[in-house]
């Protein structure tokens, strides 16, 4: 090889690094423009109005309607001294929880069937699962409502009565119950979908490992299935939780007076006593609860990622 031709190969390869350098600038560089549009609209239409919200639930309104300053965290003392607030929150943590709680009862079955079944059987289910979201929230509410009326002309109290089963009409509508009923009808996909597409991923030969170590078929959910279908299980749970606490519609419809959660005095403040600052800090406190059990999925998922073995 001569001088020359040396010199070449030497430059050929310095230049490799500094050209594949600007083959990756010029690669990343459109993918990141294409999320311009969309940072830009998520910061005026939902940063932006948080950090107004955030700033008007510790200002003070006069008695001309007008916020401002002096800054105060009274309204957030509000929400939580006062009983008839401390009560409505409560009243929302308690709902979605036990929202929540049943739905994960209730999807497993109908997961488990989902991902195990035929093809046939399995899309009818996903069918009927999905079906529902094709109505809207507030016909659904209100066919809960003639479902759930009090007063023997309710279609659960008479079908009880006719079966014998109750004597007299019971009261389920305007109470709790009646709304975790509806929210667990609205919001169930949810928490179908995803713990259907975790099972899935499930090698089902260490179920059948299990059966022939000799585990009973509970004990193979629990030390098999159940672990394996964290992921599904988190992020439904989260999701059921989260649209079950900031749910306006079912609680306006089935609770009444006796089951407001905050969405509906948030409307309440907002809407009828015109007091934003309260209305502002209680939205900030449902945002922080959602974010809340949001980080805490979260972290317990990362927690079991970093604790499985390699």
């Amino acid at each position: 090889m001569t001088t020359s031709d040396h010199v070449v190969a030497v430059l050929t390869v310095e230049a490799a690094p500094a050209a594949r350098q600007r083959s990756r600038w010029r690669l990343v560089l459109p993918v990141g423009l294409l999320a311009v549009p969309m940072l830009a609209f998520l910061t005026y239409f939902f940063f932006y109005p948080a950090l107004i919200l955030l700033l008007s639930s510790i200002q003070t309104q006069d008695s001309r309607g007008i916020i401002g300053r002096p800054f105060t965290l009274a309204h957030y003392a509000r929400l939580i001294n006062v009983e008839l607030y401390a009560r409505v929150l409560w009243t929302t943590l308690r709902i979605s929880i036990i929202t929540s709680a049943l739905a994960t009862v209730l999807a497993y079955p109908v997961a488990l069937v989902m991902v195990k079944s035929r093809p046939i059987v399995t899309r009818i289910i996903t069918l009927i699962v999905i079906a529902p979201l094709i109505v809207s929230v507030v016909v659904r509410g209100y066919g809960w409502q003639l479902v759930l009326q009090n007063g023997p002309k309710g279609m659960l109290n008479w079908i009880l009565m006719t079966l014998h089963i109750i004597d007299a009409p019971i009261s389920v509508l305007y109470t709790e119950v009646a709304v975790v009923i509806g929210s667990l009808h609205v919001f169930f996909p949810m928490m179908v979908l995803p713990l259907a597409s975790a099972l899935g991923k499930i090698d089902p030969n260490l179920e059948d490992a299990a059966r022939m170590l000799g585990a009973p078929w509970w004990k193979v959910f629990l030390r098999v299935t159940l672990p394996l279908s964290m992921p599904g299980f988190v992020a439904g749970f989260t999701l059921v939780f989260s649209l079950t606490a900031g749910s306006f519609v079912i609680p306006a419809i089935l609770g009444g007076a006796s089951a407001i959660m905050l969405g509906n005095l948030i409307e309440q403040q907002i809407f009828v006593v015109y007091d934003w600052p309260f209305g502002a800090a209680i939205a900030v406190v449902l945002v922080g609860l959602v974010l809340a059990v949001n980080g805490v999925s979260m972290w317990l998922l990362e927690g079991r990622r970093l604790r499985r073995p390699e």
